[in-house]
């Protein structure tokens, strides 16, 4: 860097262009990256494709030029008076010497980034599966311990206290306090809710509810975060998300097993009316009372015809004690009956034993073993002679075209000296090696002349024994 204090008149001077040129160096030099936020104005989109813009503030400007390889990866369009968050690296325009800012990326600052951090995470989130309904768990309103996830001085916690005690007071409520905003909420709500789900069982919590009251995007924005959403997800204890006004949907929402539109209206989803189980009661009371005056009535009235009919109990005793020596008799006879025709049963059965002793079946079955045993023999004898025979024949008609046994009888053959049987004259020339295949050997020759046979045909004439001089042959 130039010191001023150091330059004399004798120094010659900079040019515009070298001037420019020292300073853009010296920028991009020192300020490689840098972040903005500000509102974009006068932003211009030409034909080539580059943009150039304003940012600005309450108190100053900076120019910025964002080139078409970086603006195309934008997922949003640019426009005047919109807060953003611009990043890039200081520079100098040399033609004009103009102080500005390259743009490589762009990002809507604020609400703007936060939505479509919002939307994004949504989109991932569904397509893994965390918002499908069939793995939510039912939530009723049943419970007799829920668990409360929230801000301890809060009014969502006042509010949903305020609706349990009022509906339904024998419902018992744990305070598990976090932050719901700021930059620790978000990990103090997925601690809470792992050691909700850790001590759950040793307190008998069966559900939470984890929310807050309402307020900006900005504030509800730890129960955006993507910690949050798989925690509520991996909860083994039902979970309730109760964030905001209902016109306020979190990713929690999504995730959760029920959504509830505030707290309140999630104290009223989780909790019975106590009213409800009073008329009930009120009901139950009237109807016990109808039926015990029925049957007081019905119970008179039996005892008024008890009192009737019990004018001699005297005699009733009498009648039934003939009654009972009638049937007594009865009794014995049909006893007796029965014991001899079983006897009778037993004595035929024992008859029937005897006539079908298995000493007789074990003697017939012997006799027809040995029978079959005969027979098979006799068929295994008769399926082997069988077959010799038919190998001997076989075996004579396998010596029949036997090509040994007809060399046997004085015949021979004859190949080429490419091993190809020579079948007419026409196949060999004079000079040519020929072999003879004999019974008991084999015999080596040269063809010393060729000649044509008569239409009945004869083989090619070899030499064989002796050769002549000019013939070599060899066994």
């Amino acid at each position: 860097m130039l010191n001023p204090a150091s330059t004399s008149r004798s120094e010659a001077p900079l040019s515009v262009s070298s001037l420019n040129r020292l300073a853009r160096s010296l920028l991009e030099s020192n300020f490689p990256g840098v972040a903005v936020e500000g509102e974009i104005s006068n932003l211009a989109q030409p034909s080539s494709g580059h943009w150039y813009l304003t940012l600005k503030d309450k108190n100053a400007q900076l120019r910025c030029a964002m080139f078409r390889n970086r603006n195309q990866l934008l997922r949003f369009r640019p426009r005047n008076g919109l807060q953003v968050i611009a990043r890039g690296r200081l520079s100098i325009y040399e033609g004009r010497g103009d102080y500005q800012l390259i743009v490589d990326s762009l990002e809507e600052a604020g609400d703007g980034a936060l939505r479509r951090a919002f939307e994004q995470l949504k989109i991932k989130l569904q397509d893994e599966g965390l918002f499908a309904a069939e793995s939510k768990q039912e939530i009723g309103q049943d419970f007799r311990h829920i668990g409360l996830i929230t801000s301890r001085t809060g009014a969502a916690v006042r509010d949903m206290i305020t609706v349990f005690r009022r509906r339904f007071p024998a419902i018992r409520l744990t305070l598990f306090p976090v932050a719901v905003q700021g930059s620790e909420a978000a990990a103090e709500i997925v601690r809470a809710i792992e050691i909700a789900n850790d001590v759950g069982r040793k307190l008998g919590v069966e559900a939470l509810i984890v929310g807050r009251g309402g307020g900006s995007l900005e504030d509800l924005q730890a129960f955006n975060e993507e910690s949050v959403a798989r925690a509520i997800y991996a909860s083994e204890l039902p979970i309730t998300s109760a964030v905001g006004h209902e016109v306020d949907f979190t990713i929690a929402d999504f995730v959760a097993d029920l959504r509830a539109p505030t707290p309140s209206a999630a104290a009223e989803l989780m909790s019975p009316n106590q009213d409800d189980y009073y008329s009930q009661i009120e009901a139950f009371r009237q109807q016990l009372a109808q039926r015990h005056a029925s049957t007081l009535r019905s119970l008179g009235q039996t005892l008024s015809f008890l009192q009737r009919r019990l004018q001699r109990p005297d005699r009733r005793l009498q009648e039934h004690a003939q009654t009972l020596d009638r049937l007594e008799t009865a009794l014995l006879r049909a006893m007796n009956k029965q014991l001899q025709h079983r006897a009778g049963a037993v004595q035929q059965q024992r008859r029937n034993l005897l006539l079908s002793s298995p000493q007789a079946r074990l003697r017939h079955y012997q006799h027809e073993l040995v029978s079959q045993t005969r027979r098979y023999r006799q068929a295994m004898q008769s399926l082997l002679s069988s077959s010799n025979a038919k190998l001997m024949e076989l075996g004579r008609g396998l010596n029949a075209v036997n090509p040994l046994q007809v060399l046997a009888r004085g015949y021979s053959i004859t190949f080429t000296d490419t091993d190809r049987i020579l079948r007419s004259s026409a196949g060999v020339t004079p000079g040519q090696i020929i072999h003879t295949r004999l019974a008991d050997g084999s015999v080596k020759s040269v063809v010393e002349s060729v000649s044509a046979s008569s239409p009945a045909g004869s083989q090619a004439q070899t030499l064989s024994n002796p050769p002549s001089p000019s013939a070599k042959a060899r066994d």
